[in-house]
């Protein structure tokens, strides 16, 4: 893969990429995600889902398809790349370079293939050069363990200056979402803060944004 001067690559500003709790029956769920949704400007949902049988899962995310995609937003699949195209999904989230090179084939180019669980620069580098959508940093592992936030900043920062596969930078909580964004990256993946906040998840989105248009403002 070419690997582009700093110079050459001009990003534009970065937007919100929401991920899911372990979503179940979508009926409860789907005011909570369009509620989420009405309060900013979201690139993309990150739906993970419960065990279920497959038409079960199909049909949830059908429902929660319709949610998501009409306000403009992409919704990808969490590992479940076998789905996506019958259940109407724009795409899927797969964990580990081997995962990815496994399904990206049967879903590209119709439907987006992004990487995480990318625990070396070889590895995030293996995962553009096979054609991945985007590469994820600094989500959590299957314990909830995570490289130190020092760190995803760093590779934040490398990835953002050498090349131009867009990057998805994960941040645990709603501190996090400025220095990342003023790290380089393209998209910052929000989960918990906003669906366990008190106010509600359009107060958490709002909040979100607003760390996110404002990146230099870095304590």
């Amino acid at each position: 893969m070419a690997k582009p001067q700093p110079a050459e690559i001009k990003r534009t500003a970065p937007r919100l990429y929401l991920v899911t709790p372990p979503v179940g029956e979508p009926g409860a769920f789907a005011s909570s995600l369009a509620s989420a949704l009405g309060a900013a400007d979201v690139a993309a949902v990150l739906l993970r889902l419960k065990p279920d049988a497959e038409r079960a899962l199909i049909n949830r995310v059908k429902a929660l398809a319709a949610v998501t995609q009409s306000t403009g937003a992409a919704l990808l699949l969490d590992k479940e790349a076998d789905i996506a195209a019958r259940a109407g999904a724009d795409g899927a989230h797969l964990t580990g370079i081997e995962a990815f090179m496994a399904v990206n084939g049967s879903l590209q180019p119709a439907r987006v293939a992004g990487c995480g669980g990318l625990n070396t620069r070889h590895d995030a580098m293996s995962a553009a050069e096979r054609g991945a959508d985007y590469v994820m940093f600094g989500e959590p592992d299957a314990d909830g363990s995570r490289p130190s936030f020092g760190a995803i900043v760093e590779r934040v920062e490398w990835w953002a200056e050498v090349f131009e596969v867009p990057c998805v930078a994960f941040a645990a909580t709603i501190d996090e979402i400025a220095p990342l964004a003023a790290a380089g990256a393209d998209f910052i993946a929000v989960g918990g803060p906003i669906w366990d906040d008190d106010r509600g998840p359009a107060a958490a989105v709002a909040e979100a944004a607003s760390r996110l248009a404002n990146p230099e403002a870095v304590a």
